[in-house]
């Protein structure tokens, strides 16, 4: 059945609740919700609220640690020993064949190549290339996927950044995780379906902002809840001086009087949504103080992820969160760590980036296999686009940068039924074009939905009389990197 008619069933099913209960319902019922048994099962767990699973998913939550402002491949997990050797020389015009550049190095005359200062090694049964600057990731290449052939249409930072979230470069898109929580609901009624967690890295950043988390046009509840490192982690979920729990509990419940009068004349399902909200807000008022309390977590844990997970707003706090929030239930925890634009000075830049994530990138995915929650949870690491081979501006082995690359870059993915101990896809000796396997966007988007159980060609949504999804128009699930 068509979306669209789902909704409007549960709106006449609302409707009809609303008129035979009135309007005299007492805090119990507000407590689970109005409509719970519609987005909840009898044990407050997911049953798939909306039907969109069409098989067993593999993977029941999502960690994505967003690299915001594009860590170069080239220094990561693209090994390219040619670069080194031809270091100084121009790239040849056979190997750029006039693909477009950015404004920053669209006036060079020369576009000399630039090897890697840092050494790699080969780890694991794959034999993997990974940069000295991660000896932590490389200690877990047997449990992550390296998926070296991502590939995007956009070569600036903001539509690069919205189309990886959103699956399109305009705004008012959902986002990946509005697109879960739509979908699929969340596995705890105690918990929001989709948080954000932010930190700042030490390297030049690039800014971050709501509509990458947006809701877009579908209901308000699927916005992401923002965590922050302050005194209150979700701002404005305490009760105002002078008031106690008892006291927001009758003005929630005189408020649900107001709203469902008004859903009542109106039948707009965003009235619905709002009480949704309301009620989650209080819910999330005695669960997220035992979330961000970390005095249970073991020394060992605390160990594993660095000293710098007690600091809150750090990386590594938010990796442990992280794990908190998705073995709580949350179905979508999305980080994102500014610092990685590396125009000028990579080195040192990318060092003082690398010691912030290595560590707590993969003390993550090491807590979830040994609590036995890696197989359920697929973690994500990469940011929106690549790094040139050639030098922005004059070469210089103390002081070099790299320019935007939209055409061949690395991520990586964990558990949730990806295949560990793999490299995907290949580049040419140059990094610059893909050769094998190339990776879009959108395909990243079919393949991760397709890991929770969903097509990505059936989930929609009718807006303004179009029916949009995720993945627009394209997009082909990766299936050589399934377990």
């Amino acid at each position: 059945m068509e979306n669209q008619e789902k909704q409007f069933r549960l709106n006449v099913t609302r409707r009809h609740f609303l008129t035979k209960a009135g309007l005299g319902f007492g805090s119990a019922a507000l407590g689970g919700m109005l409509f719970k048994d519609q987005l909840f099962g009898a044990s407050g767990t997911s049953s798939l609220p909306l039907g969109l699973a069409q098989y067993a998913p593999k993977a029941k939550r999502i960690i994505y640690l967003f690299q915001n402002g594009a860590p170069s491949q080239l220094e990561t997990f693209d090994y390219k020993p040619l670069l080194t050797k031809m270091q100084g020389e121009d790239l040849p015009a056979s190997v750029r064949n006039g693909q477009r550049l950015t404004g920053m190095t669209a006036n060079q005359d020369k576009f000399p190549l630039m090897g890697s200062t840092f050494g790699f090694s080969q780890y694991g049964q794959s034999g993997a290339w990974i940069s000295s600057l991660f000896p932590n990731i490389a200690s877990i290449a047997d449990d992550i996927c390296i998926v070296k052939t991502m590939n995007t249409e956009a070569i600036n930072h903001d539509p690069a950044l919205t189309f990886f979230q959103t699956g399109a470069q305009q705004g008012n898109r959902p986002s990946m995780g509005a697109w879960m929580s739509y979908g699929l609901g969340s596995e705890n009624s105690n918990l929001p379906a989709y948080s954000v967690l932010l930190s700042r890295g030490r390297g030049n950043g690039q800014g971050v902002y709501s509509k990458l988390w947006t809701n877009g046009f579908l209901d308000s509840q699927h916005q992401g809840v923002v965590f922050s490192s302050g005194e209150d982690p979700v701002l404005y979920l305490n009760n105002p001086e002078g008031q106690d729990r008892k006291s927001r509990r009758d003005m929630l419940d005189e408020l649900a009087k107001f709203n469902a009068s008004s859903f009542e004349n109106f039948g707009d399902p965003e009235i619905n949504a709002r009480i949704q909200q309301y009620e989650m807000s209080y819910r999330m008022q005695s669960a997220v103080p035992e979330l961000t309390d970390l005095s249970k977590e073991s020394a060992n844990t605390i160990k594993m992820y660095g000293a710098d997970c007690l600091v809150p707003g750090t990386y590594a706090a938010n990796c442990l969160l992280a794990r908190k929030l998705s073995e709580s239930g949350v179905r979508f925890v999305q980080l994102y760590h500014q610092g990685w634009d590396t125009h000028g000075n990579l080195a040192n830049d990318m060092t003082m980036q690398a010691e912030d994530v290595d560590r707590a990138s993969a003390a993550l995915v090491k807590d979830l296999k040994q609590r036995g929650l890696l197989d359920e949870t697929l973690v994500i690491w990469g940011g929106e686009f690549g790094r040139t081979n050639y030098c922005q501006g004059k070469i210089d082995v103390n002081n070099y940068g790299r320019d935007h690359h939209p055409k061949c870059f690395s991520i990586w993915m964990a558990g949730g039924g990806v295949k560990g101990g793999m490299v995907y896809g290949e580049t040419d000796e140059f990094g610059y074009n893909i050769v094998k396997d190339p990776v879009s966007v959108h395909d990243f988007h079919a393949t991760v939905l397709h890991l929770m159980g969903i097509n990505h060609e059936q989930m929609t949504y009718k807006h303004l009389g179009r029916r949009y999804r995720l993945t627009d128009i394209a997009g082909q699930v990766v299936n050589g990197i399934l377990s």
